[in-house]
């Protein structure tokens, strides 16, 4: 029994360096893992903030034009033409709208029923035009993609 002894010794010697071998592994791969992870977490947080950064350029590209488009305006009321002020500031809220449009900028539509959703009922007056229906329009509404960007403010008829 004494010669089983060293034999037994051996062979648990041999297995507790061979799970030490194996944890060296795990822990190895474990901290390759750890490291690409906050690679990868880097890598993300700065292209999102390139793509904000590019976002943010094509919107003041968009701009800019409008604003030179109502610096025009402005120069044509310092000489008091009022027909030009007048096309002046329809060219700048057309360019304006069309700029905010490409966004995803689009108006809520607010004829017929009360939508709460998209809409935020201010008064309600008693008119002719059925109970809930939108009989006026006090501030519009606007719609970033699917989102409500700003509801639509609204009077009702109170039946």
């Amino acid at each position: 029994m004494s010669d089983n002894l060293p034999e037994e010794e051996v062979e648990v010697v041999d297995e507790l360096a061979a799970v030490q071998k194996e944890r060296d592994e795990y822990l190895d791969a474990l901290q390759r893992l750890k490291a690409e992870f906050d690679n990868y977490r880097k890598r993300v947080a700065r292209d999102q903030q390139e793509l904000a950064a590019r976002a943010h350029e094509r919107l003041v590209r968009e701009l800019v034009p409008v604003l030179d488009d109502l610096e025009r305006a402005l120069e044509f009321a310092s000489a008091h033409e009022e027909a030009q002020l007048e096309d002046g500031v329809r060219l700048v809220h057309r360019a304006l709208a069309d700029a905010l449009a490409k966004e995803g900028l689009a108006e809520i539509t607010t004829e017929g029923k009360f939508d709460p959703h998209t809409q935020e009922a201010l008064l309600s007056q008693p008119s002719e035009a059925e109970e809930g229906t939108v009989i006026e329009v006090l501030q519009k509404g606007y719609l970033l993609g699917d989102r409500v960007l700003r509801p639509a403010r609204v009077v009702i008829s109170g039946g």
